[in-house]
């Protein structure tokens, strides 16, 4: 390419070990990183504004070409943690659900689990920022993200989202993965699959740069979110947009 590489990632804590090679000067002169919420990184993507972005999977079929270009994602073997219904009541009790707004993967998820697992039917609401302080009584929010760890304190119910996946399929869940709208030079794919998984040999660094009191960020990266993309993944993620 005549150009940098643009390479849109999310602005969450969990992307922090898919990104340490690059913001530590890995593929500098190659690429262009931005910093955005998933389902912005997803627009950026579908409108040409990036060449690779770290996005949702729900996003991948509205994708006119996609390349799953790494063998690492944000996934999760079971529980996540930062992707959370969360309610004051018992989940049959729950009568109206906000939907974060930011993630389209979260909210395709929800609405698989509460049909084929929980075996409800709230009313979906559309939510807006500040959305959290809506959640009470009846009324559940599906939060994701940094602000799922503060919810955490919050609400008398969890109901975590890896978690409940895991029960109904018995598999592994994939959130986002990097994915690119046109072909790539292999070489530069293998250099960038080498530079997003740098940041497994440094989880203990990372964990010290991002103190965040509300949750075990060394718990959180070691235990709830697991980075490769494996055949149980990928076996995960085409059952996952077969179900969409």
């Amino acid at each position: 390419m005549d150009r940098k590489i643009r390479v849109a990632a999310v602005s969450y804590l969990n992307t922090k070990p898919l990104t340490y090679g690059f913001e530590h000067g890995q593929l500098a002169e190659e690429i262009e990183l931005f910093f955005e919420y998933p389902s912005k990184v997803a627009a950026m993507l579908l409108n040409g504004q990036a060449d690779i972005g770290l996005i949702p999977v729900a996003v991948i079929p509205t994708l006119a070409e996609a390349h799953i270009i790494s063998d690492y994602c944000i996934g999760t073997d079971g529980e996540v943690a930062s992707v959370c219904l969360f309610s004051d009541v018992p989940v049959n009790e729950i009568k109206q659900v906000y939907l974060d707004y930011q993630s389209r993967t979260s909210v395709a998820l929800l609405k698989i689990l509460l049909k084929k697992h929980w075996n409800i039917q709230p009313e979906l609401l559309e939510a807006k920022p500040g959305f959290e302080e809506k959640i009470g009584g009846a009324i559940a929010g599906l939060v994701i993200g940094d602000r799922a760890f503060l919810q955490r304190n919050r609400s008398a119910y969890i109901y975590d989202l890896g978690t409940a996946w895991r029960e109904l399929t018995g598999l592994p869940f994939v959130f986002a993965a990097w994915v690119a709208n046109k072909k790539l030079p292999p070489a530069f794919i293998h250099a960038f699959n080498e530079a997003t998984g740098e940041g497994m040999n440094h989880i203990e660094e990372i964990v010290a740069q991002n103190p965040y009191p509300a949750y075990s960020m060394d718990t959180y990266y070691r235990v709830n979110i697991n980075y490769r993309l494996d055949e149980e993944k990928r076996k995960a993620l085409k059952l996952f947009l077969e179900w969409l």
